[in-house]
């Protein structure tokens, strides 16, 4: 899928990347207490949503790609977890996989930004591919705090969902996890701004 793309309205967007996962906050607690019975087996409410959430962010994911010509590498790289943990939570009637996504999907992109600053590189850079014109050093340092803060939430995951209840997970798995990642990138302004290009525009 092409980084390239088109304009695309801000309003339908925002539908597309963020609806799948308002969705599956609402029917979470819609069908919580319910119970389903299905060839031979019985699956509750977050298996349910489960199964429904998965075809839909994989529909919304392709629909945004067809509208805007352009789907990131992390948004790809999370739909793909998200059908193999979500398939294994179904699969397997067993909510612990997919509360375990977040936990590979941070884990991973902290562990593949270490790499790349071990390498001298930042992958940040080639998956934002310089939308920020910032120096390289500028690029470097994000990147470090980046690593770990991804790696911190990880451990944040683990903590939460082998710790506290299932509400208490979704609460965080729809809305914290997007509000820590929104703090993160406001409290780099001052690194953006500190390491600035101003004639980047040419």
């Amino acid at each position: 899928m092409s980084e390239q793309g088109r304009a695309i309205n801000p309003k339908i967007k925002s539908a597309l990347e963020l609806g799948p996962l308002l969705a599956f906050f609402l029917g979470y607690f819609w069908l919580r207490e319910e119970s389903y019975h299905f060839a031979g087996r019985d699956y509750d409410g977050f298996i349910v949503v489960t199964a429904a959430f998965i075809p839909l962010m994989a529909a919304c994911t392709l629909a945004l790609w067809r509208l805007s010509g352009k789907v990131s590498r992390i948004q790809i790289t999370t739909m793909v977890m998200v059908v193999v943990f979500g398939a294994l939570t179904v699969w397997l009637n067993d909510e612990r996989f997919f509360k375990m996504k977040s936990t590979y999907v941070f884990g991973s992109f902290g562990l593949l930004l270490g790499i790349g600053l071990w390498r001298g590189q930042s992958y940040l850079a080639y998956v934002l591919e310089g939308m920020i014109p910032i120096s390289d050093e500028g690029w470097m340092s994000m990147t470090r705090r980046l690593a770990v803060f991804f790696l911190l939430m990880a451990a944040a995951n683990e903590v939460i969902w082998r710790n506290f209840s299932t509400d208490v997970y979704v609460v965080w798995d729809t809305f914290g996890q997007a509000g820590a990642m929104f703090a993160f990138f406001i409290s780099q302004a001052k690194l953006i701004e500190r390491h600035w290009i101003e004639d980047a525009g040419g």
